[in-house]
């Protein structure tokens, strides 16, 4: 990976990602699904004028006809198909890279909204991976992709899931919908002081554009 080898200790970050599991059944059922993340120092805090004009820069680049493109592209039609096999439309809940592209065209470009949000929208942008970030002091133990259990919730969402509903967890419970809500307590927060930045793959997403967008969003959200 480009540029990984430079990285020093002070940066607050270590660029090697933590793999997580994924549930035997549900590995079986998806194949190529996978989480992998990257833990960061750092606050919620305006962008700096680098990463502003970064922005600005992606803006330029990424104009109407390229966003009609994106599906295309061998990495959204990835992520498309997989929505369509766990039950979502990515034309009315789009893949994380349409998502902005959307927003980018409605805005007229795209607009910084502090970090680590705009490190995320940097590296979705660049590499098409899907990424999210919470609160790293509020995870337990490792991450995973399972299944929701019999009468499980998602914490500050009323109701019980769905039995099967797929989700993010970690060692204490849910964490988060794999490509929905978060968890209440989990999301990022004006107190939160590391970043738990996260890709999730899916077959056809190669490992080397996971490593690229965590390293691109780690080392933007770390500035």
């Amino acid at each position: 990976m480009a540029g990984s080898e430079a990285v020093e200790p002070h940066f607050g970050w270590d660029p090697s990602p933590r793999q997580g599991w994924v549930a035997p059944r549900i590995a079986a059922e998806l194949p190529g699904l996978g989480l992998a993340w990257v833990e960061v120092d750092g606050r919620p805090a305006k962008s700096p004028e680098p990463v502003r004009r970064r922005l600005r820069q992606l803006s330029d680049r990424f104009y109407g006809a390229q966003a009609i493109r994106l599906r295309e592209l061998p990495i959204p039609w990835a992520y498309r198909v997989f929505f369509r096999q766990i039950g979502l439309d990515p034309d009315r809940s789009p893949v994380p890279v349409e998502r902005l592209a959307v927003e980018r065209l409605h805005d007229g470009g795209f607009r910084s909204r502090g970090l680590p949000r705009d490190a995320l929208t940097i590296a979705i942008v660049e590499t098409g991976v899907a990424l999210r970030a919470f609160d790293a002091d509020r995870l337990e133990g490792d991450l995973c992709i399972r299944e929701s259990a019999p009468g499980e919730s998602l914490p500050g969402r009323p109701g019980e899931l769905a039995h099967g509903t797929l989700m993010i967890a970690d060692d204490a419970g849910p964490v988060a919908l794999l490509f929905g809500a978060a968890a209440e307590g989990y999301a990022i927060e004006p107190a939160s002081r590391r970043f738990a930045i996260v890709a999730t793959q899916v077959n056809g997403v190669p490992q080397i554009a996971v490593e690229e967008a965590l390293w691109i969003a780690a080392a933007t959200a770390a500035s």
